[in-house]
């Protein structure tokens, strides 16, 4: 097979980009929630944005160009998530987002599936967009079961 017609050997996601309404509410509420710092900026009006990044990375890009709340019911992101190494980490994110007002899908760490060991928190960020932050394992230790036995309980929310 010719390199032409052949999927690249070294795909891996970049940053993510979201359109948002209020672009110094986006920035605090992400650079809180993920400890990220403003690496560039635009301030011209009708042209307004940030990078967001850390250790040199962009992880984030924030576009000033929308009105309304995220509509969940049409094409497009599903969710986006973030995975942490621990529940107790979790459970930080969960108690900032708290204090934030971020409104929450299901109470408290719930895991991916019924009897799964990996599982986050479900939420919203000020525009609505779905989101999660989620670990791999120690989830079954909370004794938390899943929202809905038969579906994965980020595919729902």
């Amino acid at each position: 097979m010719s390199t032409a017609t052949r999927a690249p050997s070294t795909l891996q996601t970049g940053h993510v980009g979201l359109n948002v309404t209020d672009l110094a509410r986006s920035v605090a509420f992400y650079q809180r929630l993920l400890g990220l710092e403003v690496t560039a900026e635009g301030t011209d009006p009708g042209r307004r944005f940030a990078l967001l990044g850390r250790d040199g990375t962009l992880v984030l890009t924030l576009w000033q160009q929308s009105s309304g709340t995220f509509a969940t019911g049409t094409p497009g992101l599903h969710h986006l998530s973030f995975q942490v190494a621990t529940v107790e980490e979790v459970r930080a994110a969960e108690a900032l987002l708290t204090g934030l007002g971020a409104e929450f899908a299901y109470e408290g760490v719930v895991p991916h599936s019924e009897g799964g060991t990996s599982g986050g928190i479900f939420f919203t960020d000020p525009d609505g967009i779905r989101l999660e932050v989620f670990t791999l394992a120690g989830v079954e230790a909370t004794g938390a079961t899943a929202p809905d036995p038969t579906a994965p309980t980020c595919g729902f929310f």
